[in-house]
């Protein structure tokens, strides 16, 4: 497993749709470094805004899709997915506000 810090887990918020509509329920969603676990997420949560505290981390494993250039066959990145869910005395996470 990689040595992986705090500030390398969390890549960029998932603005989508239904990832808007369960942010009334205090969960964020985030794309996450693909060898990180839900004890790394959830650490890094915490530590990058202040004043959260995280309930509970769903992960999920998306893989590459095919993609063909030509005769040329290959796959595209893979990535990790994660929704993170704050507890109800926790402070809401900036970045979303103005969505």
């Amino acid at each position: 497993m990689a040595n992986i810090q705090y500030y390398d887990v969390i890549i960029k918020p998932v603005i989508t749709e239904k990832s808007m509509n369960v942010m009334a329920d205090k969960k964020y969603t985030f794309l996450v470094h693909p060898d990180a676990n839900k004890a790394q997420v959830k650490e890094a949560v915490e530590k990058m805004f202040e004043g959260t505290k995280v309930k509970s981390v769903n992960t999920m494993n998306r893989t590459g899709k095919k993609r063909r250039r030509g005769m040329t066959v290959g796959t595209t990145a893979k990535t990790k997915k994660a929704v993170v869910a704050l507890t109800e005395d926790s402070k809401d996470i900036e970045i979303f506000e103005g969505l």
